[in-house]
């Protein structure tokens, strides 16, 4: 440990990037980074059990995602630009190295990151994703901007629980969509990872999925996982999607603690 990695204190404040600005805690020290990546409309208030289960041992760092949480509105919500958002924070703090522990929507943002970034990256730890599948076809996106649509009276009801943003229902329709063509292209970012990247995935089935396409989803990534000896499934757990970081948070520590491990040195 080095004296100025030991001066790293805790904070909490604002990030600026582009037109907005991301409410940004790291509870600093000397520990492993790591940074934790949302869900696509929730905040960082969903990693407390994850960070109480790993303890004081690690430096955590948490944001909310632009018109998420406590962080500003944007004119730009794309994935680009939360990718950008991932820079701004790692710039702003100081971090090297970090590790990135990523629900759904933030799985694949970080293993995009660390994609671009493997000599940045320590690793990636997906929970319940990123898998390779996505509606591509006018169909699905369709059905994706009805949901959004019939949704659109209840946003302000579902925002404190981390179902929505503060943008508008068709922004959160194309959101979704471009989120199901990045997860349909992953196979090649995933096989050609090149650091490690564990999986916690869930077994159960979130109220109102389809089950067929849940399971095809989770079922993705077997014939990868032999392509790729950086991926692996630290565990297979019995929550669904959506209750996965309260109810087997533990799970995820363990998966951090792995990663973590084989960025010791001497590994």
């Amino acid at each position: 440990m080095t004296s100025a990695t030991a001066r790293i204190a805790a904070w909490t404040g604002m990030v600026p990037i582009d037109d907005t600005a991301l409410a940004v805690t790291d509870t600093g020290g000397p520990g492993t980074p790591v940074v934790y990546l949302n869900g696509s409309y929730a905040s960082k208030r969903h990693w407390r059990r994850v960070i109480a289960e790993l303890g004081p041992g690690y430096r955590h760092i948490t944001f909310d995602e632009r018109a998420r949480g406590k962080s500003k509105l944007a004119t730009d919500y794309s994935f680009e630009a939360c990718m950008r958002d991932i820079d701004a924070v790692l710039d702003a703090r100081g971090v090297d190295r970090p590790l990135l522990v990523g629900w759904s929507y933030g799985a694949l943002l970080g293993v995009h990151w660390a994609s671009r970034n493997p000599a940045r990256a320590l690793g990636v730890v997906g929970v319940d994703g990123p898998y390779p599948v996505g509606w591509t076809d006018e169909a699905g996106h369709d059905e994706i901007r009805k949901v959004f649509k019939r949704m659109r009276p209840l946003m302000p009801l579902v925002r404190p629980l981390g179902l929505a943003a503060r943008f508008s229902a068709e922004t959160h329709a194309d959101l979704a969509i471009e989120s199901h063509l990045l997860h349909a292209a992953l196979e090649p970012v995933v096989v050609g990872m090149a650091v490690p990247v564990r999986y916690v995935v869930a077994s159960g089935e979130a109220v109102g999925s389809r089950d067929d396409l849940q399971e095809q989803m989770r079922k993705s990534i077997d014939p990868l996982l032999v392509r790729n000896p950086n991926l692996k499934v630290s565990a297979k757990v019995g929550s669904n999607h959506g209750s996965v970081l309260r109810k087997d948070s533990r799970a995820v520590a363990v998966a951090v603690r792995e990663v973590a491990a084989l960025g010791r040195p001497g590994r």
